[in-house]
This record gives structure tokens, C-alpha cells and sequence, in this order.
């Protein structure tokens, strides 16, 4: 099977490549903007790939004419996106338009990621089911991206994720979990909202979840999180605890308090029962997940 990965240089795209690259049954060829960053991996073709720039899609995707795609570039900065909010829909919308014609030329199977931002977070933990409606810009333009999938002939999956965290080669943004147990060794004081709910991904189970949807090729919507429920108060909590940190310098706070450009779903996060039952799909706990976190970036340093 021969895969070809979207943004590669992110923290998904890399964790496939990861995973991928010694895959015998797979032939692997990823793209991103600009250079190779993971420098570390070999055994795969690299090819740069601006997903903004529609003939570059078409021509990368002649080129290597893969079985399936996995689509994990998208602007994904909540508030950047309702600042910029054309770059955004060209980002996030205009280059899934071009990914699904060329998919549909070639016979490829497309896995897009999603997000739980299409949701207002009035009634969460959400099913596949459950019916959008997304507060901010760069939740709409995910689902605008969504529809575009649905409303084609192309066979395709949409895996949507929550909070994904984790660490890999010369990231230019940190995470949660690095960054709450940085913040707390340094006794700063943390002000964190108690009434956002999520179910925090750990990046190497989003990889697997496509993966698994790739090499099945499955049909339609999956939700595909971690399985640990919690409040981003508590998460934060549970990374002290991990590490013995004192949970004296995290203060509660609102959302309604942080003066966000971009409206966040509160009660937000995903039962993904589909997942675990038809693609095999299994997660670790949230704890197992800041154990490999910690691991590979002290190897790292």
C-alpha cells in the first residue's frame, strides 16, 4: 500500500512517519512546506508540498499516485484563524477541495482530520451523530471542510480529535503537558479554565487511529481521542500529581475571564466506542500517555 502523508512536519505527520517508515506493507511518500524536519527517520520518500497551492497538489499526487491519503496539514491556531480568516478557508477548505479532485482522479482513499470544534460544547461528550455547530472561524471551516468529503464521490474517512499533545523533532510549539509541568517547577501561577472539557490525545494514538483507517480503508466518521474525560483544571492537575508538583500555583478560572478572540466549545470531547469496536482502535490512559511524553523528550535532550 502506498501512503502519502500531508504535513509532515507537524506533530501528527511526524508521529506517522514514525510509526510508517519501517512498515513493510507500506510504501510511504511525505510532504510538507519547506524542508524535511525529521532528519532522524529514513526509509521514506520526501517531498516538499504547499497544500495552499492546488497545482502542486495535482502534480505530487500524479506523481506518486498513492493508495490512500492522509491529510493532517491544516491551520489549526484557534485565534490566528479568526484574525486570518482568508488564509484560514485556504488553509483548512480550499486545499481539501483540491486534495479530493485529485484523490478522485487517481482512485485514493482520503483520511482528513477533524476537530471537536465544530461543536458548541453544549452537550458533550460528543458521538459521531451528534449535529455541529461551531462557535469560531476555524471551527467552521473544519466542517465546511467535512461537507466537501460528504458531498463528494470519493472514498474517504474524517477522524475527529481533541486537545492532541505530545513531542517531536524541532517543534516550533510546545504542549499542555510539557508546558504545565514546566510552569510548575517554576512556581509560576497558573490560571486555568475549569469549565472546558475535553478527552486529550495523545499523539501517537491519533497516528494510530490513522493508520487504522488507512490500511481499512473505512468509510465515514470516527471519533478518535484519548479515553480519560477531564476538565483542562484537572488535566493540568493530574500533570502536577504525575510529576509530585505543588497544585498550590493552579487558580480556577473561567473562560469567559481569558478574553479569547475565538469562542471555545466548553463541554466538548468524544465517546469513541465506533473507534475501539470497528477499527480496533485503543488509546492509552492519560497518565500512560504523559509517561511516553516524558520519555522521549528526555531521550531527546
Amino acid at each position: 500500500m502506498k501512503i502519502l502523508i500531508t504535513g509532515s512536519n507537524g506533530l501528527l505527520g511526524q508521529k506517522l512517519v514514525i510509526a510508517l517508515h519501517n512498515d513493510p506493507a507500506v510504501e510511504l511518500i511525505a510532504t510538507a512546506r519547506g524542508a524535511n524536519r525529521l532528519k532522524a527517520v529514513s526509509g521514506f520518500t520526501y517531498a516538499p508540498l504547499d497544500i495552499t497551492d492546488g497545482k502542486a497538489i495535482f502534480q505530487v499526487l500524479q506523481a506518486y499516485r498513492p493508495d490512500v491519503v492522509i491529510h493532517t496539514a491544516a491551520m489549526t491556531q484557534v485565534d490566528d484563524c479568526e484574525d486570518q480568516q482568508e488564509l484560514c478557508w485556504e488553509m483548512n477548505v480550499t486545499a481539501v477541495a483540491h486534495l479530493v479532485k485529485g484523490c478522485t482522479e487517481i482512485g485514493a482513499h482520503l483520511v482528513h482530520l477533524s476537530t471537536d470544534f465544530i461543536f458548541d460544547g453544549a452537550e458533550g461528550p460528543y458521538l459521531e451523530t451528534a449535529q455541529a455547530n461551531p462557535l469560531s472561524f476555524y471551527g467552521k471551516s473544519k466542517l465546511a471542510a467535512e461537507k466537501l468529503l460528504q458531498e463528494s464521490s470519493l472514498s474517504w474517512s474524517i477522524l475527529r480529535t481533541v486537545l492532541v499533545f505530545g513531542v517531536v523533532e524541532d517543534m516550533s510549539r510546545s504542549n499542555i503537558v510539557l508546558w504545565a509541568k514546566s510552569a510548575l517547577e517554576k512556581q509560576q501561577q497558573l490560571r486555568i479554565v475549569n469549565d472546558q472539557f475535553r478527552t486529550p490525545t495523545l499523539a501517537e494514538d491519533l497516528a494510530q487511529g490513522c493508520i487504522l483507517a488507512a490500511k481499512q480503508r473505512a468509510q465515514g466518521i470516527y471519533n478518535i481521542s484519548g479515553a480519560d474525560y477531564m476538565s483542562v483544571e484537572e488535566l493540568v492537575r493530574r500533570v502536577a500529581r504525575y510529576f509530585g508538583l505543588d497544585e498550590g500555583y493552579i487558580t480556577p478560572v473561567s473562560s469567559s475571564t481569558l478574553n479569547q478572540k475565538a469562542a471555545r466549545p466548553l463541554i466538548s470531547g468524544f465517546i469513541i466506542d465506533k473507534a475501539r469496536q470497528e477499527l480496533g482502535y485503543a488509546p492509552h490512559t492519560f497518565e500512560e500517555g504523559i509517561g511516553l511524553v516524558m520519555k522521549q523528550f528526555n531521550a531527546a535532550k
